[in-house]
């Protein structure tokens, strides 16, 4: 994981009390809790109490963050010990054997750096969609929903030609790979097509 500028600017600011930086953390963050909590499958109201205990811990252990750039790691450990405690409250009434508690938990164990990885990836791919035009941003938006619109619903919201939509797509697609973020995370694209990087 490189060391992100912004993240060490976020805990650094959050840790002199600027409550703009506090709340770009737990909003680059609670993606990456929430998806964690997901994985052990938890209820929903059980997500919302293990993130707000994430996110308490990080009250009281951000001053004592000797790495700022380390924050990611530390709410993604931090999010699993919780989702474990959770999952053990869960089974309070039944004796078990904690061994046999996290063997036979959901959870599909991802390592540590692949977690962090999957969500830098999501967040370089959330901003560049950000900065499309807003008629790019929907029509792509259309296109990803499960399942998709049909054309002639696009093409009456978006008041565009169906003919145009697929054109269209393949453009909105091309500003999104050459956004500075998207383009140094995916690489030089060679004449034959294929990504290298």
């Amino acid at each position: 994981m490189r060391d992100d500028p912004a993240v060490i600017r976020m805990v650094i600011g959050a840790r002199d009390g600027d409550r703009g930086a506090w709340d770009d953390l737990v909003e680059r963050y609670a993606p990456l809790v929430w998806t964690i909590c997901r994985r052990f499958g938890l209820s929903a109201a059980d997500v919302d109490d293990v993130g707000q205990s994430v996110w308490l811990l990080l009250v009281e252990h951000l001053p004592g963050l000797r790495e700022p750039a380390a924050l990611p790691g530390w709410i993604a450990t931090t999010t699993r010990h919780e989702c474990l405690r959770m999952v053990r409250a869960g089974h309070r009434t039944e004796p078990a054997d904690p061994v046999e508690l996290l063997a036979a938990a959901p959870y599909d164990e991802v390592p540590l750096d692949e977690e962090l990885l999957l969500h830098e990836r999501r967040t370089t791919v959330r901003t560049a969609f950000g900065q499309l035009s807003q008629r790019c941003r929907l029509l792509l938006s259309m296109l990803v929903q499960d399942p998709p619109p049909a054309y002639c619903e696009i093409s009456d919201k978006l008041h565009m030609p169906i003919g145009s939509i697929g054109p269209n797509r393949a453009r909105c697609l091309d500003r999104l790979r050459q956004t500075p973020a998207l383009a140094a995370l995916i690489g030089p694209i060679e004449d034959g097509g294929e990504q290298h990087g």
